[in-house]
């Protein structure tokens, strides 16, 4: 096996492994935040790319088009809230149907299943003709994230978010209107995880009704495995997110190391789920053997 190739590989794993990280915030809001496990993004995911291109080719400036794409996760997950909240249905499945009706909404916004926009013809952000750029401005939009987020959830507003995931019940009693937060905390996962997308096809240079498939669960890999190696070093909120992000840029690196071994493409997803089954095992495996063997020796 060729070492040369894998560390060539490297500085392209870890660049989009920073594109999927903000993705993976956008999912540790809903998932480890809120309590809500949120199916919105798979097509979230697309939605994003596909309003970014979309604009980019009908020549909108890029800055303008990230915000548009930004808006339009929002208002995915603005759908999925009100699903949940006021027509009773279990999150997951107002998840589902929302993701389901935002197949055919992608597939209208592209036009086609798929839509290309070149770097040499367009003022994209991002290239994978120009990695190491790509992963700076990619880390200075994480660091942004990170900043803002942790500026929000420090308001009032955002401890009422934070009271809705802890605890439903008590937050209700403490006056706060956990229907709206509920609402309010998907939509800012669903904008995040669009404003990935959007950064996403600017890197691949299209986008692709496909792209967002499976999103869900590189983004639970990405916060279970931020969770699992930095959780007791991190304990503040704003580490907590940059756990996420680096959990992501990990997850990358591992697919780009398993796959120069000689792994078959086609079981990519197999290996993902068996990534995201043992990170999620690790925390209850540590307290039911370890911790327990530890105080047999004591």
């Amino acid at each position: 096996m060729n070492i040369t190739a894998l560390i060539n590989a490297l500085p392209g794993a870890c660049a989009q492994g920073l594109i999927w990280g903000i993705m993976a915030i956008g999912v540790f809001i809903t998932y480890k935040v809120l309590d809500i496990a949120d199916l919105t993004v798979d097509g979230t995911m697309c939605t994003g790319g596909a309003v970014c291109v979309m604009l980019m080719l009908n020549g909108v400036n890029v800055w303008l088009a990230l915000l548009c794409a930004l808006i339009a996760g929002m208002l995915a997950g603005f759908v999925t809230g009100i699903l949940h909240t006021v027509m009773g249905i279990p999150a997951i499945l107002a998840g589902i149907l929302t993701q389901l009706a935002l197949y055919s909404i992608n597939l209208r916004i592209l036009g086609s299943s798929n839509q290309a926009i070149s770097v040499r013809k367009y003022p994209l952000l991002l290239s994978l003709l120009h990695i190491p750029q790509a992963a700076l401005i990619t880390a200075l939009f994480i660091a942004a994230l990170i900043a803002i987020l942790y500026w929000f959830f420090g308001t009032e507003l955002g401890c009422s978010l934070r009271a809705t995931g802890c605890n439903m019940a008590m937050a209700r009693a403490q006056g706060i209107n956990t229907s709206f937060t509920r609402v309010l905390g998907l939509m800012i996962s669903n904008g995040i995880v669009a404003l990935s997308s959007a950064l996403f096809s600017q890197y691949q240079g299209f986008a692709d009704i496909n792209m967002g498939r499976g999103a869900i669960v590189i983004g639970l890999a990405a916060v279970i495995i931020g969770e699992v190696l930095f959780g007791k070093l991190f304990k503040n909120f704003a580490l907590r997110l940059l756990a996420v992000a680096l959990g992501a840029v990990l997850y990358y690196l591992v697919i780009q190391a398993v796959l120069w071994l000689g792994l078959n493409t086609d079981d990519l997803k197999l290996l993902t789920a068996l990534v995201v089954a043992v990170f999620l095992s690790v925390p209850y495996l540590r307290s039911k053997y370890f911790r327990k063997g530890a105080r047999g020796r004591a």
